[in-house]
């Protein structure tokens, strides 16, 4: 076999070993729903529950790596603790561990016909259970397959003096081992996969148990290189749980270096009493280092997160949190008490629609990417609380309730919506000013000139400040019942629809005088438009904190305060 073979079939093969762990991981994915940032998210309030989250979720995803990004994503977004993660990120590192035990399993004959009964599940059956089982078996196959490919691509290796020479210089110095695992894991951006290979390498007889070791170690420090990716321009939050993720494997790493002798000799010594093939013995060492490396350093969680704070310093407290509000257990039992922690947890939402709202009006005034990202991580939130409230008061709903707690549940159906719109607008806003700043930047490039401030305009920034007031009196005329807010509200939505057509009509005559884009002028339109609606959203949670929302709310059936506000709001 020439060099141009060897490094076609080790490509190819590699190529359809990565693809069929990605399609089995998706198939497993597909199978379990839509858990997985559940499971991370409800699951890690112990340091033992968060490592057991890992494991689940990596042995679903069949990703060390993607388990770590959702867990930077989780903890970026505010709902989870960087104590949590750095629990997730050690089950993560036993999770990952199932793999190279399925590797270890030699069914590589077999490879071709288990890839057929997946393709006949997955195209032949329109169950989406079948397909997904058909994709797990399509992946396991493809994954089996591609381990035969690489392992004949890399068969001839014995006869280049210079590998041989290689893998004998790992077996005498681990360090070159460790950094020969680091960077091809690197490279290869899995560690399955390079593990892999690895147990290729080792069962054909081209590389030591001593060699094979330090490689193998290397692995989980290639494997962090994901989680710093996902740190890239994240919250302080995030790049802690990376720098956690480093130096909890650089610490593992290095502590079993010191005794790589007798941890060797032990793996040496079970070989024969439980019959393991080569491959079965790397998984058995990489299991037996990730599980024994866990068990020590998870007493230590406390300490690394000092650590890690004191490495990645700053302040990220813009979202914090608060999971404990949604109850579920007591929904069937006290109904009623499950009520009130949903109108908690609605404070909290509508807290976050509000620091949205405020960090796109930022990025109106200044353009400046700390406030696109503070909205979009924001925004995400918003969405996230939403599915979980509306899960939360749907199962409310099924419970016996008295007639006026079932008309709370109503308006918390019903003010849910309205402040995920509001986010859903601030972000609407956020995407026409984007795209506004970016033909102003192009502009500018052509003419030489500073680009200048995007849709700048008095009245606007007073729309702006209006809705904004609208937002917080009717967020906290719902939490706190306060009926004088709720009539503010109703009366400033006036200043709002007068404001707004003002604006509009001040912007038709600038077009019509040929000043400005026609362009531009449909963004600020739109920007005018998304501000008036999230007013209106307010003026419908105020009149649901007054009872009168809808017209089958009668006089008689209304607080006296909100009859009184009415009629003041309808006499001005």
């Amino acid at each position: 076999m020439d060099v141009q073979q060897m490094i076609f079939m080790f490509a190819g093969g590699l190529g359809i070993f990565l693809f069929g762990l990605k399609f089995m991981g998706d198939g497993l994915q597909k199978s379990a729903g839509d858990s997985l940032r559940s499971i991370l998210n409800q699951m890690t309030s112990t340091p033992i529950r968060a490592i057991i989250a890992g494991i689940v979720v990596t042995v679903l995803i069949q990703s060390s790596s993607g388990t770590t990004v959702l867990a930077v994503g989780l903890v970026s977004a505010g709902f989870m603790k960087l104590k949590q993660a750095i629990g997730v990120i050690m089950g993560a590192n036993i999770g990952t561990t199932i793999t190279a035990f399925i590797i270890g399993i030699d069914i590589g004959a077999y490879a071709l016909p288990i890839m057929a009964i997946g393709a006949f599940l997955l195209f032949f059956s329109k169950n989406i259970t079948v397909n997904s089982i058909g994709q797990i078996i399509f992946g396991f196959g493809a994954l089996f397959y591609g381990l035969e490919l690489m392992g004949e691509g890399m068969y001839p290796l014995r006869d280049f003096p210079a590998f041989r020479e290689l893998m004998i210089d790992m077996g005498d110095n681990p360090i070159l081992g460790v950094g020969v695992g680091t960077i091809f894991t690197w490279l290869v951006q899995s560690s399955s996969g390079s593990i892999g290979i690895l147990q290729e390498l080792y069962s054909q007889g081209q590389i030591a148990i001593d060699g094979a070791l330090p490689v193998l170690f290397g692995n989980n420090i290639g494997t962090t290189i994901t989680a710093v990716l996902a740190a890239i321009g994240a919250s302080v939050a995030a790049k802690r749980t990376a720098a956690s993720h480093i130096i909890f494997n650089l610490v593992g790493t290095f502590a079993v270096l010191l005794v790589i002798g007798p941890f060797t000799s032990l793996i040496v010594a079970i070989t024969p009493i439980f019959n393991l093939n080569p491959p079965m013995q790397i998984a058995v060492a990489h299991g037996l280092f990730n599980v024994t490396n866990v068990l020590i350093q998870m007493w230590f969680i406390d300490y690394l997160a000092k650590i890690v704070t004191k490495i990645v310093p700053g302040d990220d407290a813009l979202i914090e949190y608060d999971a404990s509000h949604l109850d579920f257990s007591i929904i069937t039992t006290v109904p009623s008490v499950a009520l009130n922690q949903a109108k908690l947890e609605i404070q909290q939402m509508g807290d976050f629609v509000l620091e949205e709202y405020k960090e796109m009006f930022k990025y109106y005034k200044n353009q400046d990417d700390t406030s696109l990202s503070n909205t979009l991580q924001l925004e995400e939130v918003v969405n996230d609380i939403d599915m979980r409230l509306t899960e939360y008061l749907m199962l409310i709903s099924v419970e016996d309730l008295p007639v006026k707690s079932s008309t709370e549940h109503s308006q918390m159906m019903d003010i849910t919506k309205y402040l995920e719109r509001i986010g859903d607008h601030s972000e609407n806003i956020l995407n026409n000013i984007k795209e506004a700043a970016r033909a102003q930047k192009k502009l500018a490039k052509k003419t030489n000139k500073e680009p200048e401030k995007i849709f700048y305009d008095e009245d606007l920034i007073a729309l702006f400040n209006l809705v904004e007031q609208n937002i917080a009196d009717s967020i906290t005329s719902f939490t706190q019942d306060s009926y004088s807010l709720a009539g503010k509200v109703i009366k400033r939505e006036k200043e709002v629809n007068r404001l707004e057509e003002d604006i509009r009509k001040k912007y038709i005559e600038r077009l019509n005088r040929g000043t400005g884009l026609p362009s531009d002028g449909i963004l600020f339109v739109d920007i005018v438009s998304n501000l008036e609606r999230m007013s209106d959203h307010s003026v419908k949670i105020a009149k649901h904190s007054l009872g009168i929302r809808y017209p089958f709310q009668q006089d008689s059936k209304r607080p006296r305060h909100a009859r009184k506000i009415e009629e003041v709001t309808e006499t001005k």
